[in-house]
């Protein structure tokens, strides 16, 4: 493979853009519609720069995703497997931790704005179900072609919703921005909501394995092998763009609710109407239709993003763990012919585990959140050490290795995220 340093060409650009969009929609969902809007609203504009540190702290342990499958034409899985079998004992060992809670946040989410799009019909478990039903059906032809053609056109629509909705509620504003507020990082209600903010902000490191696995599909699906440019290119167009709606998700949380006064509610359909209506208050009822439709079809991606990416990372790991397996599943990729029990088996698994959680949380939708994204939190760090272990390794071609300074900020990102892990541990469970 070639270097970071090679040029960038149109046809090698567009042949190998997508993995890195559909990243964004699996990063744009809870963390941005939840989290970011619920930073705002409680605490104004104190926590952009919240907001902005996770994202340049956690850039290096994405960013090696793409460029290890760029440099290596394997996913970081397979990283994972060369550095010993522990390591990707590890990662199934978190995978599998924190998978349950991830898809449930994520799919109550959009279960609960269903409820504003199609009605009462069903409770937002109800939909729920159904949801997670739809999206296995989707992911019957062919998985990743899928997500490709979807996410870029839900992306676009949304991002010009939050801009526009944006402004409008800053030109709306009497008396200028609302005033910024002390926050004190330990206090009993500001600590484990920064933890729940930064564990998912701009996304949980899992994503990184994923975004290796897209990689090589969308190779496999243009036939054009991307080199490391094009790979690090649509990566940091994807990532660039996500921490930024970050920012206007928060503005829009901190001009509607915070200058307003108004409770972020713990329920969830109450919460997925005062999402749409943080828009149509700031566009006008007109916009109702299409931020609805927007919101809902953002979250939609997301969580058939989340359902088709850890059966797949699932998969490879247990291919790599059962090496019998590994030969037949392989074969059965080829033939075209064959049913993909790893990838389906992990599913219902996933699926059945979601729902009895959600069933637990029904009532409380923050809560499910902030139970995902505080799991998130305190894996990064150990995901982000095999990451770094994987892209510096001796497999890695020459001139394919993180360049002096993304291994320096990789320093610094492992220092703050074990810090602070350690921190919240003792904070939680220390008299």
């Amino acid at each position: 493979m070639a270097s970071g340093r090679e040029r960038l060409t149109l046809p090698g650009v567009l042949a190998s853009l997508g993995p890195g969009l559909v990243w964004a929609a699996a990063a744009i969902g809870v963390s941005h519609l939840v989290q970011s809007t619920r930073a705002g609203a409680s605490y104004g504009f104190a926590l952009v720069w919240v907001v902005i540190l996770a994202n340049v702290l956690k850039y290096p342990f994405f960013e090696y995703g793409p460029r290890y499958a760029a440099a290596t034409g394997e996913s970081l899985v397979d990283g994972y497997r060369r550095q010993g079998l522990w390591a990707v004992w590890i990662y199934l060992v978190l995978t599998v931790g924190t998978m349950f809670a991830v898809l449930a946040a994520v799919t109550f989410v959009t279960g609960s704005l269903a409820t504003q799009l199609f009605g009462p019909a069903l409770s937002p478990l109800g939909y729920s179900a159904v949801l997670l039903g739809v999206c296995a059906v989707l992911l019957l032809p062919g998985q990743y072609p899928l997500l490709d053609k979807l996410v870029k056109a839900i992306m676009v629509l949304l991002a010009v919703s939050t801009v526009a909705a944006v402004v409008a509620a800053a030109l709306a504003r009497e008396g200028g921005p609302a005033a910024p507020r002390e926050v004190s990082l330990l206090g009993p209600a500001t600590f484990p909501f920064l933890i729940a903010l930064v564990g998912w902000m701009p996304s949980a490191v899992d994503i990184s394995v994923w975004h290796s696995l897209w990689t090589l599909e969308r190779a496999k699906q243009t036939r054009h092998k991307p080199r490391m440019a094009e790979a690090l290119f649509d990566f940091n167009l994807g990532y660039i763009s996500t921490a930024v709606l970050a920012l206007f998700f928060l503005a829009l949380g901190a001009l509607v609710f915070f200058a307003g006064g108004q409770e972020v509610s713990e329920s969830p359909v109450g919460f997925a109407f005062q999402l749409i209506d943080l828009y149509t208050g700031a566009l006008g009822p007109w916009a109702w239709p299409i931020i609805v439709v927007a919101a809902f079809t953002t979250m939609f991606s997301t969580t058939l993003t989340v359902t088709d990416a850890f059966p797949r990372a699932l998969e490879r790991t247990f291919e790599i763990l059962a090496p019998r397996r590994l030969a037949r599943e392989a074969e059965a990729r080829a033939g075209g012919g064959r049913v993909r029990w790893l990838y389906w088996g992990a599913m219902v698994v996933l699926v059945a585990g979601a729902l009895l959680l959600m069933s637990v949380f029904q009532r409380s939708l923050t809560g499910m959140v902030d139970l995902a994204t505080t799991l998130s939190f305190l894996t990064s760090p150990i995901l982000g050490v095999l990451n770094y272990r994987a892209v510096t390794s001796p497999h890695m071609p020459p001139g394919t290795t993180p360049p002096a300074w993304l291994r320096a900020l990789t320093w610094a990102g492992l220092a703050f995220g074990f810090a602070f892990a350690g921190i919240y541990l003792w904070w939680r469970f220390v008299p």
